[in-house]
């Protein structure tokens, strides 16, 4: 039943039968047997079928957390004999694209280190197309990047969770010729002192786009690659800045005295973060646990 519990727990987490066909190398008549088989082993109606969405049933629900505890056991097991048979702890390695390091990658690590502290987790960075070139020679066993990749035989593609940039303001600070309640336009953006990304940089490139398209011109105080420098010079420079929603804490805007607006028009700047892996035959059971686990802290807390 442990293989049932596992794949279906990713059917879950994936919301679509297709995408963990594609996660767990399984065809998706193989995937269907064995939610069938598990349904039948424990007589019970897992999900029902809402249009073309799947639905946990209640029972679904609580199959689903049940299966996510055996998940974890299943892994600190994994890790204890791997850690066991290598003689010390079990080593893993995370290859992250720069847009991911300073927003994706911090909040991974202290997931799976809070999660399983006896794991030594390692990581390295590079551009986009050099985290795929690490996962696909195995040199990373997975990778975080900041877009959707095109799976092929040595690398699969897993979407975590969308992101768009939001407008970050000092608290307090007043916007020339906004609407009194009626929310910011993203022509409330036009003349705005702000701080932006350093040219040549992906969410820069981005933000440029956007003020090409609707001809606005900010007034730019300062140009900064460094998420915190921009977030500790919005105060003294009384400036805004158009950070990734992902990075946007409640915490830390707290932290800093900072609100984040809504600006419809910025939705546009989506972007999909992705774990990307190699083939689920060449990876050990650990890893691939891992990968899982991932996959369901993600989708929980974006929900």
């Amino acid at each position: 039943m442990l293989d049932e519990l596992l794949v279906f727990a990713a059917v879950v987490e994936h919301s679509s039968l297709n995408k963990a066909s594609s996660a767990l190398n399984l065809s998706q008549p193989a995937l269907s047997r064995k939610i069938a088989k598990l349904e039948a082993e424990l007589g019970v109606q897992l999900f029902r079928r809402a249009g073309k969405r799947l639905e946990l049933t209640r029972i679904g629900q609580t199959t689903y957390e049940y299966a996510v505890e055996v998940r974890q056991r299943h892994f600190r097991y994994l890790q204890t004999i791997s850690g066991q048979r290598e003689g010390g702890r079990t080593t893993v390695l995370i290859g992250a694209s720069l847009t991911t390091l300073q927003t994706t990658l911090p909040e991974l690590i202290r997931m799976m280190t809070g999660a399983h502290p006896e794991a030594d987790i390692k990581a390295v960075t590079g551009k986009t197309h050099e985290i795929v070139s690490l996962v696909r020679e195995r040199k990373a066993d997975f990778g975080l990047v900041a877009s959707m990749i095109e799976e092929d035989a040595q690398v699969r593609c897993v979407p975590l969770f969308d992101d768009h940039l939001e407008l970050v303001l000092p608290r307090g600070l007043y916007v020339e010729g906004a609407a009194p309640g009626a929310g910011l336009r993203i022509a409330d953006l036009d003349g705005m002192p702000m701080i932006l990304f350093a040219k040549g940089t992906w969410y820069r490139t981005m933000i440029d786009l956007l003020f090409e398209k609707y001809g606005l011109r900010p007034d730019v105080r300062m140009e900064i690659d460094s998420f915190e420098a921009i977030l500790r010079l919005m105060h003294p420079c009384r400036a805004g800045a158009l950070l990734p929603r992902s990075y946007l804490r409640d915490q830390l805007l707290k932290d800093n005295d900072l609100i984040a607006l809504p600006v419809p028009e910025l939705e546009e700047t989506k972007r999909t973060t992705s774990l990307i892996h190699p083939d689920p035959v060449a990876m050990s059971p650990s890893i691939r646990l891992w990968i899982d686990e991932i996959a369901s802290y993600f989708n929980r807390v974006n929900r």
